[in-house]
């Protein structure tokens, strides 16, 4: 059970697409946060380029504790809600431990055109849990998976989300 002075990962909700405004508040309040961000192409005026922007929309994760976010949270109010991924099993808002969301962060800040957003559940039964050995994601763990015809490490929020490496060959990793 989380302690409302604990600090840890929360999965947040802002309406009407202002994450970007609610990471820019956070920020400017040394709170940590993060969004996972991708490369989309956006057109405009007849001219295309390649933009960030989140992958799933109104979806801020925040490091902080729950009495912080119970404080900033009225403040907000009027500027765009905010509110608590729940977690409908046990009705507390959903808590993403540290190490976990440490893995996702590792895979996702790169933005990688070649990162696999999975957005659904998937079935981990299938998988095996590994660590990667070497590379530009050496240390992440998660399962080893075939997504998209390929072999990639899978780290998942429960609940809420997953992201797959790229191709990752079997030397490279090891399992635990």
């Amino acid at each position: 059970m989380v302690n409302f002075t604990d600090v840890v990962w929360y999965a947040l909700r802002v309406t009407y697409g202002r994450e970007l405004f609610f990471k820019h508040y956070l920020d400017s309040n040394q709170v940590e946060n993060f969004i996972p961000m991708e490369y989309c192409m956006i057109e405009k005026d007849g001219k295309k380029k390649k933009q960030l922007s989140p992958v799933i929309r109104n979806l801020v994760f925040v490091k902080t504790s729950k009495k912080v976010i119970d404080e900033f949270k009225p403040l907000l109010e009027a500027k765009f809600p905010v509110r608590y991924i729940i977690d409908r099993t046990r009705n507390v808002p959903i808590v993403v431990p540290d190490v976990q969301m440490q893995n996702f962060i590792a895979i996702s800040k790169t933005c990688d055109e070649n990162l696999v957003y999975l957005k659904s559940s998937i079935n981990f039964s299938k998988g095996t849990k590994v660590r990667i050995k070497s590379g530009i994601f050496a240390g992440v763990e998660g399962e080893f998976l075939r997504i998209k015809g390929d072999r990639r490490v899978v780290v998942a929020i429960n609940g809420i989300m997953a992201v797959a490496t790229a191709f990752v060959h079997p030397s490279m990793i090891e399992k635990i």
